[in-house]
Formats: structure tokens, C-alpha cells, sequence
């Protein structure tokens, strides 16, 4: 890269703002390139994310013991990221502007009034507005409201808000829906399947949250003999009502992903299909793709497989707390699917055990949940309880999934053509070494050889950590420490599972990538080629669901930090036990533990003294009385303000 004056790719733009531009290395277990900083005079119009073409101009000098790097400039911007964001409209010597949810919008947008624009600006309201030019960067950038969201700060309001910033669209367009009707109609109205195997008089239900409106999955149970069991995984076949080039497909492709925010799901499908047709509800004939093995029930071990289409009809539909309280039950004589529910937990036991055996990592972090009451207002905030019915349907899960990547796979291997992978690379080494330095500075071991670390080695330190104040911040750092899994047509293992062939089968109601799954083995099972074509549409299918499965789980944590945000407002001057879950050089974050609420002291508020961030042992010491505040440390804190705008909490230690 020294020979080169001027290199392209992606900038990340802080609050503050300061462009950082990160060369990629070009292998996973190379050490990372150090950033190009760019400051705020030499961004040129550039925006968070967008592809741009750097200069380099010299070196900016270390400071607090980091090393000099390199600083930049943008020359010109090559492609927007993005070009239409959400913000409250104000009025500023005499004209509307947008000042922008996303701060790492550095400017106001100055927007059309009632006389250029079709949309009349609204003091006080928030705004998806289109960014039409930006040229000078001394000025303002220019846009057009593309609609009035809702008054600023109403719940409704800003649940759209977060959904507009991400790009995620809620309603279907009649095209889609009229789609949606016209193959609902045509299934009505079919009397017999008989290219399915018929699963329908075999023991079938489903397990899932108490809340779900769609049932992507259900498990079935026969026995054979004494020693063996046939288990179904049983999914919902969307690829029967969703067909390639039509508008369900493209708008399917469009969403990639159904979204869960705190109080509603965004749904990938017309509701006609997501909760109803494509669901697998209790009593009613329905769809699916299956992966159907015939196991030993003693050691777990699989004797034959099948895949195909089938029709089942759910004997019951299980929330995972009732399906719970059955396996805990010591009487269980006369419930009828509590021996096939009891067998396929004991069975998924032994499947786990084996992944751990493998070096599955085992990473349980908590979730919280929220009660909203009709106003949208959070009145709790809970952690959900983690129950062995939902590990129990992640391991059969698991195991469809893995078994339908080693099945096509092979079929590639065999015949050519190609596939999509849920893959996950070996960790960097460099980021191995701060994990270990991380984990050092809270009194834990975990030293990366040459070779890097296993799921095994991760393992023991989760184990160790188990129970201890600091559990939560070092599983947190141990996930941001691991390459992203993303979607891919070329297999190169999944390290977090300690799989060698991983993909997704089960979830295509809610994930496009997993209907493409779905796609490619019935072409697969039926011997028909797959052209280079498609092998082309798969690769930029794969990209594209990596990139928007970003901005949905973006929106989905916006949701979250908004609601405890606002839940916490109503708290401000009370009182708190909490623990340090991060030091920087401008303050240290502390998280309550039981609503998971992430707030900031700031270093100025530390007390009587100049406190300096020490990073190699993460903590920020007191230069006068030495006094240290460390990662993990438990403290306690007052609440003095909940600003919702910018969904951040401060606290202040007493």
C-alpha cells in the first residue's frame, strides 16, 4: 500500500466526526492494516460507509502511547452507502433543516419548502428525507422529504424512525399481496400431493415462543424398533409458494430478513403466507421440506437419511414454557406427546455433548424483553429465561442444517454446480492477542498459540468465567474478538460450530438466504444442472444478505437501547449497583445488570483528581491518588440523565 498514493474502499465516520478508512488484509490471519485516519476538514463530503478514493497526506503523530498513522483525505466520493435518512425537522434562520437520528451525520440537510417540494415541512416532526447534492463541503447537503414519519418522540414515531434509517419497509406493495392471494387461492384449491411423502399420520408438533405468529419448524416421532427412532425436521416449504422471478420473490429478495423490534415483526412475507400457509399450525395439512433420519437412540448415531418434500398435518403446538414444563414433570402418564418430546430432548443431549466435544463454542448471552403498556411505554424490563426446550430445537436445528450443507456439498462435489454456505472463519490473531490481554486484565487465562485458539480453549475459559462479575463483558469481547459468520457459495467450515458443512435450512419464512437453501436442493435431489449463472446469482444473493442482515440487527439493537433508554428516564437521580463494562480515554461505561442498561462517567466526573486511560490493563487511573477504576469492577452509581434523542445514559459514581 506505500506504493500507492491513493487507495479506494469504505470509510467509517465517528460522532465526532474523524474518518477512519481500513485496508482489509488480505488473508484472515494476517494482522490488520492500521487505519488511515481522516479528519473532518479533509472528508469531503463523504458519509458513514460510503465507498470513497483516499489520498494519503502524511502521518498524524500517536498519542497516550499509540503508535502514528497514517492520515488521509478523500478525493472524491465513488458511492453513496446511502441516500435517504430519518431526523427532526427544525426551523434555523428561517429555513427547515434536518438534523439527522445517525450521528455520524456530521451536517444539518438544508430540505425544500411547500414551494419546491410536495411534502409541506413540519416543525417538531421527524422526516425521511433523500439526500439530492452535496458538492461543497463548507455547506450544507440538500434534500427533499420523502414522507412525514410522525411527531418527534411519540413511540410510534420513532419505532418507524429506526425502521426508515435502516432502509426496512413495512408495508408490501399490492403487486406482492396480489401475488400472495392469487397462490394461496391456487393452494386452496388442491386437493392431492402426490409427489410428497405423507408425514400426516405420524407424531408432528411444533415448539416456540409463546408470541410467535409463523412456525418455520416442527419436529416429528415414530419408532421403528426398540432400537431405533425416525426423527423429522419438518420445514415450511416456502419455495412452493414463493417462485423464482415472480414479485414475491423479489420482494422477499429485497427484505432479506423478517426484523423483530421490541414491540412488532416486520414480516419478510404477506402475512397470508408468513402466518398462515407457509406456517406449520396446529391441525391443519401444510408444506414442507424435510430432513427425516432414522437414529439409534442409544448413542445417537445416524443410520440413513432422507430429504424431500412432504405434507404434515401439527398434532400440537407447544410454547416452549409448557413443552418445559412436561420434561420437568415427574407424572407424565397421561400427557400424549410427552414420551416423543422426552426422547427427542434426550436424544438432542447427546448431539450436544458431541458439538461441545468438538470445540462448539458455547456462547449463552442474555436477552431481555420488555412489557410495553398500550402507549408503547416500557413498564419492565426482564431477561428471558433460557429453558432446555429452546436448546433442545437449536440442536435438531443444528443438525438439519448441517446435514442438508454435507448433502449438497456432496452433490457438488459429485456433479458441480454450487451452493450457499453459512460460513465462519478462524479468528484473527491479532484480535486473539487484545482477547487474551482482555481476559488477562480480568484474572483469566486464555493464551493463543501459533496456531491460534479452538472452540475447545474457549470453551474452558467460558467455564471458568461462569458465575463471576465479568462473565458477561468477556463472553461480549470473545464474540466481538470472532470473525462475522456471513452467508457464501464456496464452504469453508463454520468455526463458532466446529462444523465443517453449516447452512441454513430452517428459517425461510423469515430468511431469503435459506429459501435459496431450499431452491438448490430440489434441484440437487432431482439431478437438474445449476448454471454458471446461477452460481453467480448465489455469490451476489450471499453479499447481499450479509450486508442486510447488518442493518437488521442494527435496527433491532436501535429498538432495544431506545426502550431501555426510556425506561430508565423515569429513574434518573436513583441509585444503582453496577458493573465497569468498558474504559476509554473520554470516560467508562457502566452497565446495570438487570434491565442490561449501558450508560457513561465521564472522566471529569471521577472526583477530585485527572484520571488517564491505562489500556493495556484496562482500567483509567487517578494521577494524584492513584486510584483506579477496572473492567469488571463492581461500583455503585447514580443516574443523571436519559437523553432519548441519542439513546445515551449518564451515570455518576457515589
Amino acid at each position: 500500500m506505500e506504493n500507492k498514493k491513493t487507495v479506494t474502499g469504505t470509510i467509517k465516520i465517528t460522532p465526532k466526526p474523524i474518518g477512519f478508512f481500513d485496508p482489509e488484509p488480505a488473508k484472515s490471519n494476517e494482522p490488520i492494516p492500521p487505519s488511515i485516519i481522516i479528519f473532518e476538514e479533509d472528508l469531503n463530503c463523504a458519509l458513514n460507509r460510503d465507498k470513497v478514493e483516499v489520498e494519503i497526506i502524511g502521518t498524524e503523530p500517536g498519542r497516550n502511547g499509540k503508535e502514528a498513522r497514517m492520515k488521509g483525505r478523500v478525493i472524491k466520493v465513488l458511492e453513496r452507502n446511502k441516500t435517504h435518512f430519518v431526523g427532526s425537522i427544525e426551523k434555523r434562520e428561517g429555513k427547515f433543516v434536518l438534523v439527522p437520528d445517525d450521528f455520524k451525520f456530521y451536517k444539518a440537510i438544508d430540505i425544500a419548502d411547500s414551494a419546491e417540494g410536495s411534502v409541506v415541512p413540519k416543525e417538531g416532526y421527524k422526516a425521511l428525507v433523500e439526500l439530492t447534492e452535496w458538492t461543497d463541503p463548507k455547506a450544507n447537503p440538500n434534500g427533499k422529504i420523502v414522507e412525514i414519519i410522525g411527531p418527534k418522540g411519540e413511540h410510534e414515531t420513532e419505532m418507524r424512525s429506526i425502521l426508515f434509517e435502516k432502509g426496512i419497509v413495512y408495508d408490501f406493495p399490492p403487486a406482492v399481496e396480489a401475488e400472495a392471494e392469487k397462490v394461496a387461492e391456487e393452494f386452496r384449491k388442491l386437493k392431492a400431493f402426490p409427489d410428497r411423502r405423507d408425514f400426516r399420520n405420524i407424531t408432528t408438533f411444533t415448539i416456540d415462543p409463546a408470541s410467535a405468529k409463523d412456525f418455520d419448524d416442527a419436529l416429528s416421532f415414530e419408532n421403528i424398533d426398540e432400537q431405533t427412532a425416525r426423527v423429522g425436521v419438518h420445514i415450511a416449504d416456502v419455495s412452493y409458494f414463493v417462485r423464482p422471478g415472480g414479485e414475491l420473490d423479489r420482494e422477499a429478495r429485497e427484505r432479506e430478513f423478517s426484523t423483530y423490534l421490541v414491540d412488532r415483526t416486520i414480516p419478510m412475507l404477506p402475512e397470508i403466507l408468513s402466518a398462515d400457509l407457509c406456517s406449520l399450525n396446529e391441525k391443519v395439512d401444510r408444506l414442507a421440506f424435510s430432513a427425516v433420519f432414522d437414529i439409534l437412540k442409544k448413542s445417537g448415531e445416524i443410520k440413513a437419511r432422507w430429504f424431500g418434500r412432504t405434507i404434515i398435518n401439527s398434532d400440537k403446538r407447544f410454547t416452549y414454557e409448557n413443552a418445559q414444563e412436561i420434561l420437568d414433570s415427574a407424572d407424565n402418564s397421561r400427557v400424549t406427546l410427552a414420551g416423543p418430546l422426552q426422547e427427542l430432548d434426550r436424544i438432542a443431549k447427546i448431539y450436544r455433548a458431541e458439538n461441545k466435544k468438538n470445540g462448539a463454542i458455547e456462547f449463552e448471552t442474555e436477552e431481555i424483553r420488555f412489557e410495553l403498556d398500550n402507549t408503547g411505554k416500557p413498564v419492565k424490563i426482564y431477561k428471558k429465561p433460557r429453558l432446555e426446550t429452546m436448546r433442545m430445537i437449536e440442536d435438531w436445528m443444528l443438525l438439519a442444517n448441517r446435514e442438508v450443507a454435507k448433502f449438497i456439498g456432496d452433490a457438488v462435489g459429485k456433479r458441480g454446480g454450487a451452493g450457499l454456505y453459512r460460513v465462519h472463519d478462524v479468528p484473527n490473531t491479532e484480535r486473539l492477542a487484545s482477547l487474551s490481554t482482555f481476559v488477562d486484565a480480568l484474572g483469566f487465562e486464555l493464551d493463543p498459540e501459533k496456531n491460534g485458539v479452538s472452540g475447545k480453549d474457549l470453551n474452558i475459559l467460558l467455564k471458568n468465567i461462569e458465575g463471576h462479575a465479568s462473565e458477561s463483558l468477556i463472553k461480549t469481547a470473545a464474540v466481538r474478538a470472532m470473525a462475522k459468520a456471513a452467508y457464501s457459495p464456496s464452504n469453508i467450515g463454520h468455526f463458532g460450530l466446529a462444523f465443517d458443512h453449516y447452512t441454513h435450512f430452517t428459517s425461510p419464512i423469515r430468511r431469503y438466504p435459506d429459501l435459496i437453501v431450499h431452491r438448490i436442493m430440489a434441484k440437487h435431489l432431482n439431478k437438474e444442472p445449476i448454471s454458471k449463472d446461477e452460481f453467480a446469482l448465489f455469490s451476489k444473493i450471499s453479499e447481499e444478505a450479509s450486508e442486510k442482515e447488518i442493518a437488521t440487527s442494527e435496527a433491532e439493537r436501535e429498538s432495544i437501547k431506545y426502550k431501555q433508554v426510556e425506561y430508565m428516564k423515569d429513574f434518573v437521580g436513583k441509585k444503582f449497583d453496577a458493573i465497569i463494562s468498558g474504559v476509554t480515554e473520554w470516560g467508562i461505561y457502566v452497565e446495570e445488570p438487570e434491565t442490561k442498561s449501558e450508560g457513561m462517567v465521564r472522566l471529569k466526573d471521577l472526583g477530585n483528581d485527572f484520571f488517564s486511560l491505562d489500556p493495556k490493563n484496562y482500567c483509567v487511573i487517578g494521577e494524584r491518588t492513584k486510584k483506579k477504576f477496572s473492567l469488571g469492577d463492581k461500583i455503585k452509581v447514580k443516574l443523571i440523565a436519559a437523553d432519548l434523542e441519542r439513546k445515551t445514559l449518564d451515570f455518576k459514581i457515589i
